[in-house]
């Protein structure tokens, strides 16, 4: 198992909840036995991923594009990701609010996490889906400082 398997398989596992697993089963084709093998990180299961297929049949339904996003990072690429702007009207002032906002609330999380010196499974995934939440808001910063200045 490369470095980069267990990566894979949290951001599957992201991308089937994400969508529900009964939708999932239905948008793939595949049983929940299945789906779960594929993110499952036990060693009989280890060599087993999702078909880029499923991923997109599931990413098309998703919040977020998990997979590809994960895919993306292991190479070092930044990808941009915008399927709906909420702060269109506010421009960048709205986004430097809500900037402000996330960030406080990833703190506060890590601030909790790290109380006890340790940061549990669950509080990583509480980090992690502040960071993506943050992860958002700069892109759609991003794409407002695009918008003002071309």
């Amino acid at each position: 198992m490369t470095k980069f398997n267990g990566y894979l398989k949290k951001h599957t596992e992201a991308l089937v909840k994400d969508v529900g697993i009964e939708n999932a089963c239905k948008l793939t084709g595949r049983s929940k036995a299945t789906l779960g093998r594929y993110y499952s990180d036990s060693d009989e299961h280890a060599d087993r991923f999702m078909p880029v297929d499923a991923v997109c049949a599931l990413e098309a339904a998703a919040s977020y594009p998990h997979v590809t996003s994960a895919l993306a990072e292991m190479r070092g690429i930044t990808m941009t990701y915008n399927d709906q702007r909420p702060n269109k009207e506010g421009g960048i002032n709205a986004d430097v609010i809500m900037l402000s906002q996330r960030f406080a609330m990833l703190m506060g999380e890590y601030n909790l996490s790290i109380e006890d010196g340790v940061i549990s499974a669950n509080e990583a995934k509480r980090l992690l889906r502040e960071t993506l939440a943050l992860q958002k808001v700069l892109i759609e910063m991003k794409l407002h400082l695009e918008d003002e200045h071309e």
